[in-house]
C-alpha cells in the first residue's frame, strides 16, 4: 500500500487529496480520475472539517491495488471523533434545494462515484475504504 501520514490536518486538504491522485495505483482513464478526485476531494474534506477539534490532528491515506490490478482502494484513517458517514441517510435529490436537508450530499455522491464504500471504527481510528473497479 502507498500511505502518507498528514499530521497536522488543519489546512492540508489539497496537499492531501493531490497526494492521493499522483499515487501511481490511480488510472490514467480520465473519467474515472474525475470520479475518483470527486470521491476522495469530498472524504477528505470531511474528516479535516470534523474529525478534530480546529483541525489539529492526523490524517493517513493511501492507495492499493487489488492483486489482479483490477480493482483500486482509497483508504483514510483518523484518530477522530468516531463518525459512520454511511449511516447517514441520503438526501432526497428530487426534492428541491430550499427543501432538503443541509449536509449529507457528499458522501451520498462518493457512494455514486465510488462502486463501495466501508467503514469501520478499529482501535481508536476511523477507517473509510473506497473502492472503484477498473
Amino acid at each position: 500500500m502507498n500511505k502518507r501520514k498528514f499530521n497536522p490536518i488543519k489546512d492540508k486538504s489539497a496537499e492531501i487529496i493531490e497526494y492521493i491522485m499522483a499515487s501511481p495505483d490511480i488510472p490514467v482513464d480520465e473519467g474515472l480520475q474525475f470520479k475518483i478526485r470527486l470521491s476522495v476531494e469530498e472524504a477528505v474534506e470531511n474528516v479535516v472539517r470534523y474529525a478534530y477539534q480546529g483541525g489539529i490532528g492526523w490524517l493517513e491515506a493511501g492507495t492499493e491495488l487489488s492483486n489482479d490490478g483490477l480493482e483500486l482502494a482509497i483508504v483514510l484513517r483518523d484518530a477522530g471523533t468516531p463518525f459512520n458517514p454511511l449511516e447517514r441517510e441520503d438526501p432526497d435529490v428530487t426534492a428541491a434545494a430550499e427543501d432538503r436537508d443541509i449536509g449529507g450530499l457528499g458522501i451520498f455522491l462518493c457512494k455514486q462515484m465510488m462502486d463501495s464504500i466501508e467503514y469501520r471504527y478499529e482501535e481508536g481510528c476511523n477507517i473509510l475504504t473506497m473502492k472503484k473497479r477498473l
